[in-house]
C-alpha cells in the first residue's frame, strides 16, 4: 500500500481524473488556501491576547486542515457505495453526540449554548460533523423512496427529525435551519410529492417560530437586525460593527492585516463574522471574486450531477453543494445584514477544525461523485514506444 496516496499532493492518480474531478479539488485548495490567509489576519490580534502568542489558532487551524486532508483524500479515492453503506452508522453516532451535549456536565458551552463534547483533549461539535452524513443518508432514503414500505420511510424520517430537534436544542438554529433545508432541497431534487414537502416546509417555518418566541435572545436578534441602530451599543452592536467592517473596505479594501475592526472592536471576528474582516481587508472586489468562486463550486457541482448516471451520486452532489454554498450564503448574508445575526461559520474559512473536516469531506464526496460519473479517460499526450512501433508495421 502507498500511504503517500492518502496525502493530497503525493496522489498521484490525479492525473486519470475527470476535468470536473481536477478542476474542483483545485478549486477546493484555494478556498481552503484563502481561507487560511484570511484567517491568520483576523485571529492574530485576539490569539495574541488571549493565548499569548499571536499564531496559536492559526497553528492550531494548520493541523486540523492537514488531518482533515488525509480524510478528504480517503474519501476522493473510496467507492461511493462504500461510504454510502457506512454513512448511517456515522449519523446514528454523531445523532448520539448531539444528545449528549445537552445532558449537564458532558456539553461544553459557549455563548450559552452547548455544542461542543469533549472526547479526551479533543472538542468535537457534532452539529457540524454530521452534515455530510446528513446529506449521504438523505440521498440514500430519497432515491430510493418508491421503493421502499412506509415503515422504513417513517422511520429514517423520525432520525432526521430528531437530528433537527437536538440541534435546535442545544440551542443552534441557524445550523437547524441549514440541515432542514438541506434535507428538504434533496427530497425536492429526488422528485418527494409537493404535500409532502410543503407539509414539511410548512412545519418547519412553524418551529423556528415557535422557538424564537420561547427564546428571547432569539427575538432580540430578529428585532436588533430590523433596526440594528436603535441600539447600537447593546442588542445591535455586533451586526453595527460588522456593518461598519464592511463599509470601511469599500472598493478595494484597506488592505490585507490593516482591519481596524479586528482591533477588539467586532465581536466573533475569526469565526461567525469573519467575512466582515475579509471585506474590510479586501472591499468590494474580493467580497465579489469570493461570491465568483462559490459561482463556480455550485456550478461544477450541478454539472457533475447531471452527467452522473447514478440517481443517488445525483443526490449527493446536489446536497453537498446546498451544504457548501448555502451555508456560505447565508454567513455571508448575516455579516451583510441582509439575514438576522446567527452563528454559522463560512465554510474553510472560520476557526474551527469541526467546521474543516466537515466541509474537506463534503469536498471529497462532491469530487468522488465527479469520478465516478464520468466515464472519460484520459489519453496520454505520447504513445509509448512499443505503440509507435506498432503502428509503423501497420502503415
Amino acid at each position: 500500500m502507498n500511504l503517500l496516496r492518502f496525502i493530497p499532493f503525493f496522489d498521484d492518480s490525479v492525473s486519470s481524473w475527470a476535468l470536473e474531478a481536477r478542476l474542483l479539488r483545485w478549486l477546493t485548495f484555494l478556498w481552503m488556501s484563502i481561507g487560511l490567509i484570511i484567517l491568520f489576519s483576523a485571529s492574530y490580534v485576539v490569539a495574541d491576547d488571549r493565548q499569548g502568542d499571536g499564531l496559536f489558532y492559526f497553528k492550531r487551524q494548520l493541523i486540523w486542515a492537514f488531518a482533515a486532508l488525509i480524510i478528504f483524500n480517503i474519501i476522493v479515492n473510496l467507492p461511493l457505495r462504500k461510504i454510502l453503506g457506512v454513512a448511517h452508522w456515522f449519523l446514528i453516532f454523531f445523532l448520539m453526540l448531539i444528545f449528549l451535549t445537552l445532558v449537564p456536565g458532558l456539553g461544553r458551552k459557549a455563548f450559552d449554548a452547548a455544542r461542543w463534547i469533549a472526547i479526551g483533549p479533543i472538542p468535537i461539535q457534532p452539529s457540524e460533523l454530521i452534515k455530510p452524513f446528513l446529506v449521504l443518508q438523505s440521498a440514500t432514503l430519497f432515491s430510493q423512496w418508491e421503493k421502499l414500505n412506509w415503515g422504513i420511510r417513517l422511520s429514517w424520517l423520525g432520525v432526521f427529525c430528531l437530528v433537527l430537534l437536538g440541534i435546535l436544542a442545544q440551542p443552534n438554529l441557524s445550523t437547524t435551519a441549514l440541515c432542514g433545508m438541506t434535507i428538504w432541497f434533496i427530497a425536492l431534487a429526488a422528485g418527494i410529492p409537493t404535500k409532502y414537502l410543503g407539509g414539511t416546509a410548512i412545519g418547519g417555518v412553524m418551529l423556528a417560530l415557535l422557538s424564537i418566541s420561547i427564546k428571547e435572545y432569539q427575538r432580540k436578534r430578529i428585532m436588533s437586525f430590523l433596526n440594528p441602530w436603535a441600539d447600537a451599543t447593546g442588542d445591535g452592536y455586533q451586526l453595527v460593527q460588522s456593518l461598519l467592517a464592511v463599509g470601511s473596505g469599500q472598493t478595494w479594501g484597506v488592505g490585507f492585516g490593516l482591519s481596524q475592526q479586528k482591533l477588539f472592536y467586532l465581536p466573533i471576528q475569526d469565526t461567525d463574522f469573519i467575512f466582515a474582516i475579509f471585506s474590510e481587508e479586501f472591499g468590494f472586489v474580493g467580497g465579489i471574486l469570493l461570491l465568483i468562486l462559490l459561482a463556480i463550486f455550485a456550478t461544477l457541482g450541478l454539472i457533475i450531477a447531471i452527467k452522473s448516471k447514478n440517481f443517488t451520486s445525483q443526490l449527493v452532489a446536489i446536497g453537498v453543494v446546498v451544504v457548501m454554498v448555502g451555508q456560505s450564503l447565508l454567513h455571508i448574508g448575516v455579516t451583510t445584514g441582509a439575514l438576522p445575526t446567527t452563528g454559522l461559520p463560512l465554510p474553510m474559512f472560520s476557526y474551527g477544525g469541526n467546521s474543516m473536516i466537515s466541509s474537506l469531506i463534503s469536498s471529497a464526496l462532491l469530487i468522488r461523485v465527479a469520478r465516478e460519473s464520468s466515464e472519460a479517460e484520459v489519453v496520454p499526450l505520447r504513445r509509448t514506444q512499443p505503440e509507435n512501433r506498432k503502428r509503423r508495421r501497420m502503415l
